[in-house]
């Protein structure tokens, strides 16, 4: 069995592609400058998130056709460890594009390839042969694959001890909440839905959390406030970080860059106060880039000095 201290798992990534035009006009040709590409997709960005923190981690992911070898050829750039799983459909293709004229993003996101009965077996069993410290699940599921995939990956995960954090929406996060994770990473939106009801002011924020902790679905919820920053919940405390005031360029990667972040500050041993402002400082960081790019080190490691002691 190979051992690793960090895995990531992306069933669905893609070939991220962002370019600038000048002028949305309907039925009009709009010409882009030279597109830049990037290596796509939950589990990827957190691993890419790692290295450019200094950590090393294993990207497992599923690749498919001439984007799958584009998306190859780049985490290879890029120095990021991974395995794949090769599937007959082709890695999906994400598009961003802005205006010059008014630095509107556009995202363009495309479904995800469907996953045959071969391929999510071979996933599966790639995971069985791993042993982590952590087991990191992002992103969502692709068509073929059932709602209780990451529930049965989280049970396999449990059989080696493997810290499971898991970074998803909807049945897929019910479902594996069902076995018990180590971590979520849900909006507060997505954290109504986990307890049942429509929606949460913040103040109710800490004590949903706490409702999910308690009925052992995740041993900490950290819970992502948009521009207002996270607030990382346990059994026994919470702690609330407010996000530095930025000049935003994009979203993109953002909630990825913030897990990765305190992957690689769990990884490290340093203390939740640690964890939770590292996740906010890399996604906080990772707004103030174009297009599909992540976070720039010298500007997570500034952000991270700003509210070490906030």
């Amino acid at each position: 069995m190979k051992t690793f201290d960090i895995v990531t798992l992306t069933v669905s990534p893609a070939l991220d592609k962002s370019a600038h035009f000048s002028g949305l006009v309907p039925e009009q040709k709009m010409r882009c400058e030279t597109p830049i590409f990037d290596a796509g997709g939950g589990g990827v960005n957190v691993s890419k998130a790692i290295s450019k923190l200094g950590g090393t981690s294993l990207a497992v992911l599923t690749t498919g056709g001439a984007t799958g070898e584009m998306l190859k050829n780049i985490l290879k750039r890029d120095s990021i460890l991974f395995e794949v799983i090769e599937t007959e459909s082709w890695t999906r293709e994400n598009f961003v594009a802005v205006d010059n004229y008014t630095n509107s993003q556009y995202r363009f996101v495309f479904p995800a390839p469907a996953v045959t009965v071969f391929e999510k077996e071979k996933i599966s069993s790639i995971i069985q042969g791993l042993k982590s410290n952590f087991l990191v699940i992002s992103g969502g599921l692709s068509e073929g694959l059932a709602v209780d995939f990451y529930k049965q990956i989280a049970e396999t995960a449990k059989k080696s001890n493997s810290k499971l954090i898991v970074d998803t929406t909807g049945e897929p996060l019910k479902k594996v909440l069902e076995t018990g994770v180590y971590l979520i990473k849900p909006n507060v939106g997505e954290l109504a839905k986990l307890i049942g009801v429509e929606r949460l002011e913040m103040e109710e924020v800490k004590d949903a959390a706490k409702q999910i902790i308690e009925s052992g679905g995740a041993e900490m919820v950290v819970v992502s406030l948009g521009p207002q920053g996270a607030v990382l919940v346990t059994k026994d405390t919470a702690d609330f970080v407010a996000a530095p005031n930025v000049a935003k360029k994009s979203t993109v990667g953002a909630g990825d860059s913030m897990v990765g972040g305190m992957v690689w500050a769990l990884s490290q041993n340093k203390s939740l106060k640690e964890v939770i402002r590292w996740g906010v400082a890399c996604g906080s960081a990772a707004t103030m880039n174009e297009g599909t790019q992540l976070f720039k080190l010298e500007e997570a490691q500034r952000l991270f000095e700003w509210l070490k002691d906030k």
